[in-house]
């Protein structure tokens, strides 16, 4: 037996689009002006999950609640905000899945941790809202992912049980 969804939710740092050439963008610029070599794309790639978080302590060796940690967070935001589409792009592979989907008429959409100030920016860049259902950011409800509350506003956004 086939179950076929209604909707299909996405999630965009790491799924949908590589956004790990920017983010680290962002780290590496600010480590460069304080006179510190770049760190590859690589290393800054398993971050990319953790957002500001983990690139602020993988970048400074900082944490939430230490010293400089607000001063070197505000900036990294500011950085990525201001060249969040240099290098970000959809993923090869996730092209053919997309059109796949909007082809057989099945609808899918976006939840991502993301705050909306840098998700609707991207994702219109990247020319996905015209094509996703629906875009749920980190801060569209009170809860992010793992909370449910993410996927359940999605699926009440795009008039879908979220049984479908």
């Amino acid at each position: 037996m086939t179950t076929r969804h209604t909707l299909v939710l996405f999630d965009l740092d790491g799924t949908l689009i590589d956004s790990a050439p920017d983010l680290a963008g962002a780290a590496n610029t600010m480590r460069v002006a304080r006179g510190m070599e770049a760190l590859p794309v690589a290393a800054l790639r398993s971050m990319v999950g953790a957002g500001a978080r983990g690139m602020v302590r993988l970048a400074f060796g900082v944490h939430p609640g230490e010293d400089h940690y607000e001063a070197l967070r505000g900036e990294f935001l500011r950085r990525y905000e201001e060249a969040s589409l240099v290098h970000t792009r959809v993923f090869a592979a996730i092209e053919p899945v997309l059109d796949r989907l909007e082809a057989q008429r099945r609808r899918w959409g976006i939840v991502t941790n993301k705050a909306e100030r840098f998700t609707h920016p991207i994702v219109e860049g990247l020319r996905l809202h015209s094509r996703a259902a629906v875009v749920v950011c980190g801060d569209t409800t009170p809860h992010s992912k793992p909370h449910p509350a993410p996927l359940i506003e999605a699926a009440r956004r795009a008039g879908v049980e979220c049984a479908e």
